[in-house]
């Protein structure tokens, strides 16, 4: 019996992107759920401006990943950026339903695993993200443990990071992460960070303080074939930051709210990230503007950095 050809995966690069592979240019994979689920337009679109700027002026190239109308795209022009920013009801893809939004012809927004899975098949080792998914809190009740950590244990990039969103259990985030093989190194910090708050309470389980000293990093897990990503901890600016202890008085009461809404899955997370915009009076949102673009210029670094 003769097997058909599979059509080939419809993926399209960015003029920018397409320019830079040809060159062996530095690139930076960016997600795009932080712009349809993270915040509402127009601040999402200036957000995804301003964080491609700063990358380009660290001399790498970003793209920004997500599928539109079952086309996996590598860096997004102009017009497609904009609308995207626009769009209502984009799917919020992961490993489980990437390969169904393209199969289906759906538009969607990457998630960190999912961007992840995209960069590594577009040849991108570097991504900037706000921050990592993980360990829900009463996962022993709920079992709700993000995709992200182990797509960080079997895919090969390096993904920038302000830590876990500060909404889970990091303790248990970071020992998932250990079993899993992940090196977890925070960027000039003995501490590791919690997304809008630059100490989270707990050591560092490595620390590095140049991007020389990633790239070098890396390049020397290459050499000993060890496979999988690596999680850069970068902690906010001090002067954008929310502290922890007052940050924690707002996330235990939006858990509350989820719990009583009886929120799950999918949902928890732009749930509560809403609920934390309104109790601090959009605060929250301005840290997490703030730290992505601190991880945009540094993973644009690592990148070029990695280049040499």
């Amino acid at each position: 019996m003769t097997r058909s050809a599979s059509p080939a995966l419809p993926i399209a690069y960015s003029q920018e992107v397409a320019a830079a592979r040809a060159r062996a240019a530095p690139l930076v994979a960016l997600e795009s759920t932080i712009i349809t689920h993270g915040m509402p337009y127009p601040g999402n679109l200036d957000m995804a401006r301003s964080v491609e700027s700063i990358i380009r002026a660290e001399g790498a190239v970003p793209a920004t990943i997500a599928v539109i109308d079952g086309v996996l795209h590598i860096g997004l022009e102009t017009a497609q950026l904009e609308a995207l920013a626009q769009t209502d009801g984009a799917m919020k893809l992961s490993r489980a339903d990437l390969a169904f939004a393209i199969a289906e012809r759906r538009t969607g927004a990457t998630t960190v695993a999912a961007t992840m899975i995209a960069a590594a098949r577009a040849g991108i080792r570097v991504f900037a993200t706000g921050g990592i998914g993980g360990v829900h809190r009463k996962a022993e009740e709920t079992f709700d443990i993000s995709a992200d950590l182990e797509e960080l244990s079997r895919t090969g990039v390096i993904v920038v990071c302000a830590g876990p969103k500060a909404i889970l259990d990091i303790p248990k985030t970071l020992e998932v992460l250990e079993t899993r093989g992940v090196p977890v190194v925070s960027y000039d910090s003995p501490v590791f960070p919690a997304f809008w708050s630059r100490d989270s309470g707990l050591p560092s389980p490595l620390m590095l303080n140049s991007p020389a000293a990633i790239a070098n990093f890396q390049k020397t897990r290459d050499q000993l074939g060890v496979d999988g990503g690596m999680l850069i901890a970068n902690p906010v600016p001090a002067e954008s930051e929310i502290p922890r202890e007052e940050m924690e008085i707002y996330i235990t009461r939006a858990l509350d709210n989820a719990e009583r809404d009886e929120i799950a899955g999918k949902e928890v997370t732009p749930y509560l990230l809403d609920a934390l915009f309104r109790l601090t009076d959009g605060r929250s949102l301005a840290t997490n503007i703030a730290l992505v673009e601190n991880n945009a210029r540094l993973a644009a670094e690592i990148a070029v950095a990695l280049s040499e």
